[in-house]
């Protein structure tokens, strides 16, 4: 293998009123049915982690994936990432005793300085990690926090410099206007993080196609790959879903015939391994 990194190739599952759900630029949200069922085929398929993100929990000051955190520790042996309205320690805790491994957290980090520092110090470092969104506007780049919907005056690779410093074990980078569209990742602002850290960098934003993310593993030095959209369309038709009361089930139904696509997480890895990526199997 002519590199030596190996990779991480992460399913994020975004997750609103207990159902799967995506969209664009972390807006325009479609359900897409039961994440727990995605998470355990998703383990079956070769899954490194799961990552659960309670997408409107920083809205509500609430997060309410506690029973999917339990069931999926019971079910999954890989290490399980959650976050979203992740506010205070005694959160970090809930979501630990839940059976989750790592807590991910981004608001409450711009909004109290010293919250990843007193996280770290509790719980250690490899437990916390810091989600930076981020934004390109007038070719100037800005962070972002309650999924992309506030705009914060830091440049991402300062920001990604003092979560390092304040202790993060590690960063899952985030694209805001890559996320959803399937066109590839960012790569510049990546690189740059990437090679200046020493705690490992996840990319998340951006995959449409096995090649984008060989692209943006064989041009940054990120550690791992959170995806979304290539699984969650390819592993859809797979599962029955249950219809409630809230939220907008029309994709599904109009769609879910459609995709036929199987871009799974074993032929990922087959995919690149082929071009000399080390990856577990």
């Amino acid at each position: 293998m002519k590199n030596k990194r190996f990779i991480r190739i992460i399913p994020r599952l975004d997750i609103k009123n207990g159902q799967l759900i995506k969209g664009i630029n972390l807006e325009g949200l479609r359900i897409l049915g039961n994440p727990f069922d995605f998470a355990k085929f998703y383990y079956e398929s070769g899954a490194d982690e799961i990552c659960y993100v309670d997408n409107v929990a920083t809205l509500y000051g609430t997060n309410n994936l506690t029973k999917f955190v339990s069931k999926t520790a019971k079910n999954i042996f890989v290490p399980i990432t959650v976050g979203g309205g992740i506010r205070t320690l005694e959160d970090i805790e809930k979501m630990l005793r839940a059976g989750a491994d790592k807590v991910c957290i981004n608001s409450s980090a711009i909004d109290n300085k010293n919250f990843i520092k007193k996280a770290a110090k509790v719980f250690g470092s490899s437990t916390i990690s810091a989600i930076l969104e981020f934004v390109k506007i007038n070719n100037k780049h800005f962070i972002t926090k309650s999924n992309g919907r506030d705009i914060v005056n830091k440049h991402p690779y300062d920001w990604a410099t003092y979560l390092e410093d304040q202790g993060a074990g590690e960063i899952i980078l985030t694209s805001v206007l890559n996320e959803g569209l399937s066109s590839g990742f960012e790569t510049n602002i990546t690189k740059k993080i990437s090679s200046k850290l020493s705690i490992p960098v996840i990319a998340h934003g951006g995959a449409g196609s096995f090649k984008d993310v060989y692209n943006i593993i064989e041009n940054t030095n990120i550690k791992g790959v959170a995806i979304a959209s290539l699984f969650h369309y390819s592993s859809i038709g797979r599962f029955k879903y249950k219809k409630t009361r809230i939220g907008n089930f029309h994709f599904i139904e109009n769609n879910i015939k459609k995709l036929k696509k199987e871009n799974y997480i074993n032929d990922l890895k087959k995919y690149l391994i082929k071009k000399k990526i080390n990856v577990r199997i």
